[in-house]
């Protein structure tokens, strides 16, 4: 059915994805359509399937699983409105996604403005989330060009997204995938971040790859993307360098819920493999 469909990718937090799914039945304007791209049954115990909601299979990996969406979705959508699991949209988000497409046909993506972030912030609960977005926003950032979108929420005029895929050479929680993803559709046509379109991350902690990984994914991904010509070297050189910098203080004092231990040793494999000319995303797989 044409219109707007959901795609959530999920591995390991069946109780999370629940409820976050359930939410969607609160939007002002209804999904055409749900997909929750899973890795095995037990990623979606207990949720309810048929109807609009469809769940697909596939290996571990977030681009491999929104992949397998895609692939779902290939001509069936006119938006591809992609959350992570643990993204709490306001309840006129994908009613203000619609109105902002319909009145701009040179616009291919949107991201919303976050309420609150919780990999930044510290990790918040469903209800801390709904609770925010229950207030009014004094001051709601105006609409703006982006280069790129943020991945945990998203949305995609399908007909500009055709053919497009994220890199699976990313694999297991592809850092960064969003940032390649939507680069290469921004060359497709205009895309925005608004306040007028919002909800909360809650940078909940389980289902995430460890420490070691995310930190060679910090240094591999940014080196590869910038190799493939899909990140700016700005942004590039203020990731690697921030977050080498920030495990490197913060791994002496490291926050009860963050393996900066973990995320700086991850660092220094990467680099040591960029010296010697081998540094591959993919090497994640065998740490």
């Amino acid at each position: 059915m044409p219109g707007i469909h959901v795609v959530i990718a999920t591995l390991g937090r069946a109780a999370l994805v629940r409820r976050t799914v359930a939410l969607l039945g609160a939007q002002t304007r209804a999904p055409d359509g749900i997909v929750v791209a899973a890795t095995c049954p037990q990623d979606v115990s207990g949720l309810e399937r048929g109807g609009r909601l469809r769940v697909v299979f596939s290996e571990p990996g977030s681009c491999r699983q929104r992949n397998r969406a895609l692939d779902l979705l290939e001509g069936q959508a006119d938006t591809l409105v992609f959350f992570d699991d643990d993204f709490v949209p306001a309840a006129d988000y994908l009613a203000a996604v619609e109105a902002l497409f319909a009145a701009d046909a040179g616009l291919v993506g949107i991201t919303g403005e976050l309420r609150a972030d919780g990999v930044r912030d510290g990790e918040l609960t469903i209800e801390q989330a709904l609770a925010l977005l229950s207030r009014p926003w004094a001051d709601p950032p105006p609409l703006r060009a982006r280069h790129e979108l943020y991945g945990c929420n998203m949305a995609v005029r399908a007909r500009a997204a055709a053919g497009l895929r994220f890199d699976e050479n990313l694999p297991l929680y592809g850092w960064q995938e969003d940032i390649d993803f939507t680069s290469r559709l921004g060359r497709r046509g205009r895309q925005v971040s608004t306040g007028a379109i919002t909800g909360v991350h809650l940078g909940a902690s389980g289902g995430r790859t460890s420490g070691k990984r995310l930190g060679y994914s910090q240094v591999a991904n940014v080196l590869y993307l910038r190799r493939k010509g899909t990140m700016r070297a700005a942004l590039g050189h203020r990731l690697l360098f921030g977050n080498l910098a920030a495990n490197a203080l913060r791994s002496l004092r490291p926050e009860p819920a963050i393996d900066r231990r973990g995320r700086l040793l991850g660092n220094l494999i990467a680099l040591a493999d960029w010296l010697r000319g081998r540094v591959d995303p993919r090497r994640i797989l065998g740490l």
